[in-house]
């Protein structure tokens, strides 16, 4: 990583229906399930072949959970600090949002979102569900702080709303 930029490690958002077990879980079973097939499979059969591809293809499913939920190639999901930009990278199959500090009007820094307020009027959501841990969302709002005070951007924070106390 270059000097002169932080980056800040965002854990996917949990938004698909099964989870990261389950899913490694299936794969592996049919990955069993089309070796036993291959095993036990007369020698007369015509398309046995089918087999081969079942089982290719749930290898490769099973690759594709690991390269997206683990950091195999390092953190792939991150807020980076750069030296006149904010970027956002939510995921190694995903593209890189990159936001120049001269193109920003306001920083809105809420609850569960940031929002970037562009000077054309563009506004992009950021999802901060994906910052785990206190440590982090401190080290995220210092790093904003900076950021704006550095690059003249108006940084808006909005306190979280706190529940009502029961009598």
């Amino acid at each position: 990583m270059p000097t002169g930029t932080t980056r800040i490690r965002l854990r996917p958002a949990n938004s698909s229906r099964l989870s990261f077990g389950v899913q490694v879980s299936l794969a592996l079973f049919a990955i069993a399930y089309a070796s036993l097939m291959l095993r036990t499979a007369p020698e007369g059969q015509e398309f046995y072949w089918l087999h081969y591809v079942f089982l290719t293809g749930c290898a490769v499913y099973l690759g594709f959970i690991l390269v997206h939920n683990a950091p195999v190639f390092g953190t792939q999901s991150y807020f980076e600090f750069a030296p006149g930009y904010l970027v956002h990278k939510a995921g190694l199959f995903r593209a890189k949002q990159v936001f120049a500090a001269e193109n920003m009007s306001q920083l809105e820094l809420m609850a569960r979102q940031l929002r970037v307020r562009l000077k054309d009027g563009d506004i992009h959501v950021l999802n901060m569900r994906e910052v785990r841990g206190t440590r982090r969302r401190a080290l995220l709002r210092g790093q904003l702080e900076s950021f704006a005070q550095r690059y003249g951007v108006a940084l808006r924070e909005e306190a979280p709303a706190t529940p009502a106390k029961r009598k």
